[in-house]
C-alpha cells in the first residue's frame, strides 16, 4: 500500500498584517499605537510646560 498522507507547510500568520477583532495582529497594532500616543503626549508636556490636558484648554 501507499502512503497517502499529504505533508503540509505550517501556516504562519504575518505577525505585521493588518487584522480585524480579537486577533495577535491586531493587539500588536492597538500596542504599537499606543506607545506612540503616550510619546506624543510626553513630548507636549516636555515641551510645552504644561501638562497634556492644558495643552488643549481642556482644563
Amino acid at each position: 500500500m501507499q502512503d497517502t498522507t499529504k505533508i503540509t507547510a505550517p501556516v504562519t500568520d504575518d505577525r505585521n498584517a493588518w487584522r480585524w477583532g480579537f486577533t495577535p495582529q491586531a493587539e500588536i497594532w492597538n500596542g504599537r499605537l499606543a506607545m506612540i500616543g503616550f510619546l506624543a503626549a510626553a513630548l507636549i508636556e516636555l515641551f510645552s510646560g504644561q501638562g497634556f490636558l492644558h495643552f488643549w484648554g481642556i482644563l
